[in-house]
C-alpha cells in the first residue's frame, strides 16, 4: 500500500501525511526524496531545493521509454539536461524504489508515478483561503499581508510542476480517490476519514 498526497500550499498536507505514516507505522516520504536524490545522483541537495516541484521548458529525455531505465543506465543522465528534470527523472526512480514498502509520499507527482499500482490511494488536500492564509501565518510564519500571494504562487508552480510533468491537471478530482477540506475537518480527523477510508477497502 501507498499513500500518495497532492495538496494546497497552506492546507496542511505534509502534516496529515506524516500523521498518517505515524498512526499506520510505515515510512514517509516528502522533502526526504531530495536527500536521496542527492546521495544517489552526488548533486548537493541545496541545488536540488532550489528546483524541486518546479517545472522546466524542456524535457529532453522523453519519459515513454521509461524515467527508471534513463536514471538506471550505466550512462547516468546527460548534464545537458536541466536541473529541474534530472530531480524529476531521479525521484521518479526513487519513487518507484521506496514504495515497495508501504509509505507515505507528498507530492512530486508520485500520484502520476505509481498510477499503474492498484494498491495506490491518491489523495488531494485543500481548504479554502482564509482557513490557508491562517495556516501559513501560523504555521510557515508568513506575514499575514504576504500569505495570500505566497499560497497563489506556490499553488501555480505545484500546478505547473504537475500538468508539465504528469498527464494529469492538479486538482481534477478525476486524479484522486479523496479529495478532502481540511479546512472543514482539521488534521487529526482528516487522518481519522483517510483510515476509514483505508478500512473500507481493506488495506488496514
Amino acid at each position: 500500500m501507498v499513500i500518495t498526497i497532492a495538496r494546497q500550499y497552506g492546507s496542511g498536507g505534509r502534516e496529515i501525511g506524516k500523521k498518517l505514516a505515524d498512526d499506520l507505522g510505515i515510512k514517509f516520504y516528502d522533502r526526504e526524496l531530495i536527500t536521496l536524490a542527492a546521495k544517489e545522483s552526488g548533486i548537493s541537495s541545496e541545488i536540488f531545493k532550489k528546483v524541486d516541484e518546479k517545472a522546466t521548458n524542456s524535457l529532453l529525455y522523453s519519459l515513454s521509454v521509461g524515467a527508471s531505465a534513463t536514471i538506471s543506465s550505466n550512462y547516468g543522465i546527460s548534464p545537458q539536461v536541466p536541473m529541474n528534470d534530472r530531480l524529476f527523472l531521479l525521484q521518479h526512480d526513487i519513487i518507484k524504489k521506496v514504495s515497495a514498502e508501504p509509505c507515505v509520499i507528498v507530492g512530486r507527482c508520485a500520484d502520476y508515478v505509481l498510477n499503474d499500482r492498484v494498491d495506490c490511494v491518491k489523495l488531494f488536500i485543500y481548504a479554502d483561503m482564509a482557513k490557508r492564509i491562517k495556516y501559513a501565518v501560523d504555521v510557515y510564519k508568513i506575514p499575514r499581508d504576504k500569505a495570500p500571494g505566497v499560497i497563489q504562487r506556490v499553488d501555480k508552480t505545484r500546478a505547473n510542476y504537475y500538468n508539465y510533468y504528469s498527464t494529469g491537471k492538479w486538482g481534477n478530482p478525476n486524479n484522486y480517490n479523496l479529495c478532502i477540506n481540511s479546512g472543514e475537518l482539521g488534521v487529526s480527523r482528516c487522518v481519522e476519514l483517510v483510515e476509514f477510508y483505508l478500512r473500507q477497502r481493506g488495506m488496514i
